[in-house]
């Protein structure tokens, strides 16, 4: 099997099979905080526009409005709640999921340093820290209802820190040494020196603090089970097509 046909096999099944569990315990334990949160947000009074979103910065569920403005659209369509929004919803998450696998797959590539069985953990780590964890020390995953700063901003700066982040990881496991340990802690750290965008003045929330703490650490921890899962099955999948494929080259060639 050539290269590009592993990899993409690997990469889709590894997603696929991620994000099903991700999705399964997503409708556990996020969902319901994300309804509970929207009964607040509908008794709440509107707010401003330009101040509110929802976003979740994770590769499974993301409840984020296409403007800054969050606005009610009576006549947009959305899915029923129930059967329909869950269907909708896990069919997303396994779209967004294989597409992070491509994501683990193309950076492995370009980088130089394969995917194992073996280290698919530490890859699994590295893109949970990079894409999740990073980005969530300034910009935590928010529940409807929660005033949040300019959409496009949040997005730019979600963005740079994934990728500085990402960047200062793989500067040290290529080099090895104290410069790339020097790289990567400025790459890390200049997008939490520069700061998130935040709201100036003081926002009321419609939803209380302790809905969202626990949305917040329900939605990491569930964004860490989808990055231990597609980091060791990728790799484990990547090696044993390399291996079906050497033993049928192996086999033409007796």
């Amino acid at each position: 099997m050539k290269l590009f046909q592993r990899i993409f096999f690997a990469a889709v099944l590894a997603g696929l099979a991620a994000g099903l569990a991700m999705s399964a315990v997503q409708q556990w334990r996020v969902a319901p905080l994300i309804l509970a949160a929207e009964v607040f947000e509908n008794a709440a009074p509107e707010e401003p526009a330009a101040e509110h979103s929802h976003e979740a910065g994770t590769p499974e569920h993301s409840h984020e409005a296409a403007a800054p403005a969050h606005e009610h659209d009576e006549d947009a369509w959305a899915p029923q709640d129930g059967a329909e929004r869950i269907g909708y919803t896990v069919l997303a998450n396994l779209l967004g999921c294989v597409g992070f696998a491509f994501l683990l797959a193309a950076v492995s590539v370009l980088s130089g340093i394969e995917i194992t069985a073996r280290n698919g953990v530490i890859w699994g780590l590295g893109g949970f820290v990079a894409l999740q964890l990073a980005p969530a020390l300034g910009l935590p995953p928010e529940l409807p209802g929660m005033p949040a700063a300019d959409l496009v901003a949040r997005q730019v700066w979600w963005v740079g820190t994934a990728v500085a982040t990402g960047a200062g990881m793989l500067a040290i496991a290529k080099l090895r040494n104290w410069t790339g340990i020097v790289i990567a802690a400025v790459l890390i750290l200049a997008p939490h020196v520069v700061g998130a965008p935040q709201l100036a003045g003081e926002h009321a929330s419609a939803v209380p603090a302790n809905l969202a703490t626990s949305f917040a650490a329900a939605t990491l921890a569930t964004g860490a089970l989808f990055w231990l899962i597609v980091g060791p099955l990728f790799g484990w999948l990547n090696e044993r097509f390399a291996r079906s494929s050497a033993f049928a080259l192996k086999g033409a060639h007796a």
